[in-house]
């Protein structure tokens, strides 16, 4: 990395062209006097950030150029938000005020940049408030989208640029990129930005598989160029003779999306067949879509085998997010399967700029699914009392999931995500129909609430008066909506019920004469072990807590008064304590291994991190410090929704402690095999073998080892040296045991 070298004429010059790039992306969505307004909030911006500059030393203007440039090109957004993302940083970071702007801009500029600036330091790593924070983010979705689309190219240029930050800054933006923009992007049908996303992210958190999988791929660049050519040209031969015009391009797929086919079935780069796909984009009237995308269809198919099982039908029935496409993987000419995505320009621009193109091309008395999602946003966000992390995984849960049509008994389509049971098609109907439901019938058939739901059925639901949401309901529901729904309404009937609960007590008080006051109700609960007062209310309610109890409380109070109320607060203590360790600059990275830094840690079972792994440490209620490595798959969740546990990690130097990690060895079956890798791991490298279990099936043998290694090294060699033992194919590392 270069050191930035800073002259002002050249930085002029470099100014003046970008902004010339800019106007050039913004041409298309312009209209009379939109030019001046761009310079106007150009000038503003210029002015407003001329004594900043980026962490690589560039000036700042080129920030808010580069965001307004991936608004327009990338996003296809218009005027209004090219003006807010040139401005998207300047009531934050200067004196201009959002009253300024208005007079400048007007109303919709304010309100855009005052939802920007309140979700700008959503994500701050010492805050403890991320989650609630994100759902503030997406109340600013629900009022205007253009916030959130602003937003997400905020972050991608940030992604892009962000090597010249801190390594603890890089594992907390490229989390909560990884765990909430890039879903959000998928939701919002910006499947470029959300590919780009994820693997910006994979690139910071592991980098050795991120490098790993792009070496694979240019090293195979040739000879998947040559394939493509090969298997377009008789395809192009036919539309050509049959007169219809598309363009036709193989595209590779992302390494993140690789990497996720590799961690899910188990398989070395090799195995993985669909690398990249190929895309038909057919230029044609809006009547004749769907007639022409199974015309390419059929020709495609007629001359590659198709795999009936990989038919995806989006064009009859479009994404919540707008997506429209036929998929299909066929047999291409060297016995390679190939996914096929055929669409239209309108579908393709859909898929490519999601949200800003669904607007330009919906017509005014249709409701997408895009609307219908941001409807539902609103429903959930309408439970203030809804606890913001569940909330959040609710919520990105539903964002990933694909789509199943359910209809009505009177034939109405209601989109639900994949795995949805009767009990959330009820909700989805109406809050007071999931609360009253007791059973369904599905395509005529009696059903309880828990049955999970296939694309296609009919559905009527039965209700009751008597019923009320029950608690084990949210072992099974899958929607964000019915989850809030039942946690909103359980907490209502718990509040009826610790009121009574209250009274009792209160009378249980009086007869053994101890006061009724919050002091002693405090130490009630932290003498039963209860969370809060209103816990100790509902159990005193429901008779799981006797008399017999509360004169045990007199008497632990007589003999140990004073230690009862400093319990509360030991959990913040320890962490203060532990932070409070960490909070000077020569000492704010725990050293693993370090037997002078009287702190105790743990190596967390889900990754088992060994010297030279990357890690990072997360501080725990009640485990103290647990040590994972940054490419864990807990990784991202606990940076993105807990930034203010984490502490930056490193190893000391030592060789004399070991550590526990996985092996898996897939091979040809042959005897003495399972010896001969014995005999590498035990006696070639002296390393102690944890558990050994081997599976043989049809002459193919899998193994799965956990060994006892120094450090990182250690296990390349090891993994190197069995690599070349005769019948084994691979030799790869997994996470834990379970």
């Amino acid at each position: 990395m270069k050191d930035y070298v800073i002259d002002i004429e050249a930085e002029n010059k470099e100014i003046r062209k970008r902004y010339r790039a800019l106007l050039r992306a913004c041409k298309p969505t312009m209209q009379r006097g939109d030019k001046q307004m761009i310079r106007k909030a150009f000038d503003l911006a210029l002015e407003s950030h001329k004594e900043m500059r980026r962490k690589s030393g560039e000036p700042y203007i080129f920030h808010p150029i580069a965001v307004a440039q991936i608004a327009a090109e990338e996003i296809g957004l218009g005027t209004t938000s090219i003006v807010c993302a040139l401005l998207h940083d300047v009531v934050e970071d200067t004196n201009i005020t959002l009253d300024e702007i208005e007079q400048m801009f007007g109303k919709k500029v304010r309100r855009i940049i005052d939802g920007l600036t309140k979700i700008s330091g959503i994500f701050d790593p010492n805050s403890s408030m991320q989650a609630e924070n994100f759902r503030k983010m997406l109340l600013t979705l629900a009022d205007d989208v253009r916030v959130i689309l602003i937003k997400l190219a905020d972050r991608l240029h940030n992604m892009r640029t962000m090597e010249f930050m801190a390594r603890d800054k890089q594992l907390k933006i490229a989390s909560e990129t990884s765990y909430l923009y890039a879903p959000l992007a998928h939701r919002l049908g910006l499947y470029a930005i959300k590919s780009e996303l994820e693997d910006l992210s994979m690139k910071f958190t592991d980098p050795d598989t991120y490098k790993f999988i792009a070496r694979k791929l240019n090293e195979k660049k040739a000879e998947r160029e040559k394939f493509i050519s090969d298997f377009i040209q008789p395809v192009q031969e036919i539309l050509q003779e049959q007169g219809i015009t598309a363009q036709i391009f193989g595209r590779p797929k992302s390494i993140h999306s690789i990497w996720t086919k590799m961690r899910k079935k188990s398989i070395p780069f090799e195995e993985v067949y669909d690398l990249f796909a190929i895309r038909i984009v057919i230029d044609t009237d809006d009547e004749r879509e769907k007639t022409e995308c199974w015309k390419v269809y059929s020709i495609v198919t007629d001359l590659y085998r198709p795999n009936p099982d990989r038919l995806r039908d989006w064009v009859s029935s479009p994404k919540g997010n707008g997506y429209e496409s036929l998929h299909t993987t066929v047999m291409g000419p060297r016995g390679q399967w190939v996914e096929v995505q055929i669409r239209t320009s309108r579908m393709n621009e859909i898929a490519e700029k999601g949200f800003a193109a669904h607007w330009k091309y919906k017509e005014s008395n249709s409701d997408s699914g895009l609307d219908q999602w941001i409807k539902k946003i609103r429903d959930v966000l309408s439970n203030p009392e809804q606890n913001a992390l569940d909330f959040v995984d609710d919520f990105k849960m539903n964002l990933f999931s694909d789509e199943i049509f359910i209809f009505t008994p009177k034939g109405a389509l209601i989109q639900l995500p994949h795995e949805a049971t009767a009990l959330d098609f009820a909700f989805e109907i109406h809050s007071d129909i999931g609360a009253t439901c007791i059973g369904a019938k599905v395509n005529h058939k009696l059903v309880p609430l828990s049955h999970v739901l296939q694309n296609g059925d009919q559905v009527e639901i039965i209700t009751s008066s008597k019923q009320t949401p029950k608690e084990d309901w949210l072992n099974f529901v899958v929607t964000a909506k019915a989850k809030s729904k039942i946690r909103s309404s359980l907490k209502e009937e718990r509040r009826r019920v610790a009121e009574d609960g209250k009274e009792i007590l209160e009378r249980k008080l009086k007869t053994l004469k101890i006061t009724y006051n919050t002091d002693n109700i405090n130490k009630i609960a932290n003498f039963l072990k209860f969370p809060s007062s209103q816990d100790l209310f509902y159990n005193v309610a429901k008779g799981l807590v006797d008399i017999k109890q509360l004169r045990e409380f007199v008497a632990h109070e007589k003999n140990n008064d004073a230690t009862l109320s400093t319990q509360n607060t030991q959990f913040n203590t320890h962490i203060g304590g532990l932070v409070e360790k960490f909070s000077k600059k020569d000492q704010d990275t725990l050293l693993l291994g370090d037997d002078l830094q009287k702190i105790d840690y743990t190596l967390a079972p889900c990754c088992n991190p060994i010297p030279g792994d990357d890690v990072f440490g997360f501080l725990t209620v009640n485990d103290g410090i647990k040590i994972h490595r940054t490419s864990c798959p807990n990784a991202s969740k606990l940076m993105a929704n807990y930034g203010y546990r984490i502490m930056k990690a490193k190893w000391t130097s030592q060789t004399d402690v070991s550590f526990l990690t996985g092996l898996r060895i897939v091979g040809i079956d042959d005897v003495g095999l399972v010896n001969k890798i014995t005999t590498v791991i035990s006696q070639e490298f002296k390393v102690n073998i944890r558990s050994l279990s081997i599976t043989s099936n049809e002459g193919i043998f899998e193994g799965h080892i956990m060994v006892f290694v120094n450090d990182t090294e250690q296990l390349e060699n090891l993994m190197k040296t069995l690599k070349q033992v005769r019948g084994i194919t691979t030799v790869s590392r997994y996470e834990s045991e379970s």
